[in-house]
């Protein structure tokens, strides 16, 4: 899965996630999209992992969302920049959830190719308790992210399902960076 092992993860996940930005443009396990393209938050859902006729009353997963190769993918020294977290989403109801980093769109900088942008989805062990978060127009949290280290902290193991596009700079990544605070 173009590197994810090791530079995320330590295991591929047995799952792919199903990412569908606004009009109905699919993320398809490293196609490249633009910035402009995934500007705006995408739906994520996935394959049921309960069983038939377990209760999902208790059933929680986080979503995270990285671009592991800033400022380059050869020189990744801000490793990795966190685009969105999401913890306590029901196994339900994939659209709700905590909210910890609001999403934000890639944004590679001119002349540094091709980032990967990796969503992966951890099944819980119970509810997590973490206060953190991350505004839209904040950058303050999002730099040398680890969800190595975030999934370690939280108990989370190994992620489940992931999926992942590729994508350089494009006319909206100056647009997007204006929207930064902070």
């Amino acid at each position: 899965m173009n590197d994810l092992v090791p530079d995320v993860v330590d295991v591929v996940p047995a799952g792919i996630l199903q990412v569908i930005y606004p009009g109905s443009l699919a993320v398809n396990l490293g196609k490249e999209l633009t910035p402009t393209q995934v500007k705006d938050k995408p739906t994520v859902t996935w394959e049921s992992l309960v069983g038939e006729n377990e209760d999902v009353s208790n059933q929680y997963y986080t979503l995270l969302m990285v671009d592991p190769d800033a400022p380059s993918r050869s020189e990744p020294t801000y490793r990795e920049i966190l685009h969105w977290a999401k913890i306590n989403i029901p196994a339900d109801a994939p659209k709700e959830g905590q909210v910890l980093a609001e999403y934000i769109g890639s944004g590679p900088p001119k002349g540094t190719g091709l980032h990967r942008y990796i969503f992966l989805l951890y099944q819980q062990r119970g509810k997590i308790q973490d206060s953190l978060y991350i505004g839209k127009t904040i950058r303050e949290g999002r730099l040398n992210f680890s969800a190595r280290k975030f999934a370690g902290k939280h108990g989370l193991g190994a992620p489940v399902a992931a999926n992942f596009y590729v994508a350089q700079y494009d006319d909206y990544v100056p647009i997007r960076n204006k929207e930064f605070t902070g």
